[in-house]
């Protein structure tokens, strides 16, 4: 470890600052930020927050407290809105995301390596990574405060304040773990991997025994006082309440998938080329003798990598288990990357100076991204100034069956129609022991929650979602006096039948339902049949509603 005094511009204090403050500029103009699932996350909030005081809540949605792995903004939310009101509260605590990663990449590359690495900088882009772009935010708050709490426990056994770090992370761990389950498994990990780097080091000059086989024993003793949070977890998952199934094990396909969009944000060129440049730097790690990696760190990054190997697609209910480790395991990877001592400082402020020009360009494109989108969410919300507080509306989102790069991140606009008028939306996550949330409103029928708001063209092969035509004709049209559509694809106009145009803007528009004029009359054959409503339909082609269906895999919690 290099601790000697002299410190260049990229191992300074105030770089550390300007870095971490870098990491907020994207989320500085989007009022909303611009991240697929929160829009519906704030909806439940807003149901969080009114529950007691707003009847018709209690009709639609059913809303109980729990401890559970999964309620780290859910909580940060409720002293917050009392301060700043329930959007600048959120967008407040998102911020914090990408500035805390950031600060906890760069405090653990300082702890391992003794001043930061100049190839460090390479792994900060990771801060936006696909995970936070499809707003796993309760996950992403998590990672976060991972990292930090990663880097005092390094910081404390440097110290020698091993009692000390005993005690505090005692509660850190369920802290952690209260916020999302995931962070505080990758503390774990982390913390386990470098006790046992730690260890091995103790033992180095003793015989093979204390050398390879009690290092194990002795890190597995330190981290005990991460364990308390598995028991838990063990009666948060034991509960009869808790719905939703864990499969899709060892789905190689998606899982190189993963890796490849792990900066999937809008320009798909750009987004692969800067993958392009983190493997480099990586190849070029283990080819380079100037250039070496942290024993410390690559056990981290090797454990992850068999982490994510095992681990399935869909946990408890919950899709892209697996993704959510793609762009950590690639961050520790990159942090345990240093120069060999004889590399000259003029070629260290060389890779410095670049791992900061691609940063920059990161963050630039990010930035510029997101106010594109905010752009895109304020043309479409003009459509919540013409609806009634309390509307019961149905929304129904277009979306393709191509698997297109840059996402809409409209999917969810429809919770902000429940946080801004407290209108009902039909793409709340109903999956009870997996979020405080489940719906109720059963008179909704198959579409009550999500994916019912999502629409296309044709019916797409292993997918939920409804061509617009089904949708339009088959809604329960007693249950809801308002349709709201968002970029639907295009449809015969005879659907609107019935619906009364409040508000338009190109192809999205805001109607009223005329609960006296019929829906239009489809014959059997006339429109491709969802495979799973197949069973509902009678013979002379009318939806035979029933009830609410069980859950598909959710991509949130």
């Amino acid at each position: 470890m290099d601790r000697g005094d002299k410190l260049h511009w990229w191992q300074t204090r105030w770089f550390v600052a300007l870095c971490t403050l870098m990491a907020v500029v994207p989320l500085l103009w989007p009022q909303i930020p611009p991240l697929v699932d929160l829009p519906g996350h704030m909806g439940r909030y807003r149901v969080q927050l009114d529950y007691d005081t707003v009847p018709w809540l209690r009709e639609w949605y059913d809303f109980q407290w729990s401890l559970m792995g999964n309620l780290g903004v859910d909580l940060l939310i409720i002293p917050l809105n009392k301060l700043f009101g329930l959007e600048l509260a959120v967008k407040l605590v998102i911020i914090t995301i990408p500035a805390m990663t950031v600060a906890g990449l760069l405090m653990i590359a300082r702890e391992v390596h003794g001043r930061i690495p100049a190839t460090a900088l390479f792994a900060l882009p990771l801060a936006y990574s696909f995970p936070f772009h499809f707003g796993f935010v309760n996950f992403a708050l998590s990672m976060a405060f991972a990292l930090i709490a990663f880097g005092w426990w390094l910081r404390l056994a440097r110290l020698g304040r091993l009692k000390l770090r005993a005690v505090l992370f005692v509660p850190i761990s369920a802290l952690i773990w209260v916020c999302h389950t995931y962070g505080w498994g990758l503390l774990g990990l982390l913390a386990f991997s470098a006790e046992l780097v730690r260890q091995h080091d103790m033992a180095k000059d003793q015989g093979f025994a204390r050398r390879w086989v009690h290092p194990w024993f002795w890190a597995g003793l330190h981290c005990l006082v991460l364990a308390p949070p598995a028991l838990l977890m063990v009666l948060w998952r034991s509960g009869g309440h808790v719905t939703g199934q864990t499969g899709n094990w060892f789905n190689w396909r998606a899982k190189t998938l993963w890796v490849v969009q792990v900066f999937r944000d809008r320009w798909q060129l750009f987004d692969l080329a800067s993958l392009g440049v983190l493997f480099l730097l990586m190849f070029k790690a283990i080819r380079d003798p100037n250039i070496q990696y942290s024993r410390n760190l690559t056990l981290s990054a090797l454990f992850l990598l068999a982490v994510y190997l095992l681990l399935p697609r869909i946990v408890f209910g919950s899709a892209y288990a697996d993704m959510r480790l793609v762009p950590f395991m690639l961050a520790i990877a990159i942090i345990g990357i240093r120069p060999k001592p004889g590399l000259s400082m003029r070629g260290a402020a060389v890779v410095a100076a670049l791992g900061m020009a691609f940063f920059t360009a990161r963050i630039g494109a990010t930035a510029y991204s997101f106010y594109l989108y905010d752009k895109s969410y304020d043309r479409e919300l003009k459509a919540l100034d013409h609806l009634p507080r309390g509307a019961r509306l149905v929304t129904f989102v277009g979306e393709t069956c191509y698997n297109e790069w840059r996402m809409t991140r409209l999917q969810h606009v429809p919770g902000l129609a429940l946080e801004r008028k407290l209108a009902y939306a039909n793409d709340q996550w109903s999956m009870a022991g997996g979020q405080l949330l489940t719906v109720r409103y059963a008179a909704a029928e198959r579409f009550a929650h999500d994916p019912s708001e999502l629409v296309t063209d044709v019916q797409c092969p292993r997918e939920w979602w409804r061509p617009i035509p089904w949708a339009l004709s088959r809604f329960p049209r007693d249950a809801f006096d308002y349709v709201w559509l968002i970029r639907p694809p295009a449809y015969d106009p005879r659907f609107e039948q019935g619906l009364v145009p409040v508000w338009r803007d190109g192809s999205s528009a805001l109607f009223r339902v005329d609960h006296s004029v019929p829906a239009p009359v489809v014959r059997a054959g006339e429109l491709p049949v969802p495979r799973w409503e197949r069973d509902i339909i009678l013979s002379d082609g009318r939806a035979h509603g029933s009830g609410i269906p069980a859950p598909k895999p959710s991509s949130n919690p």
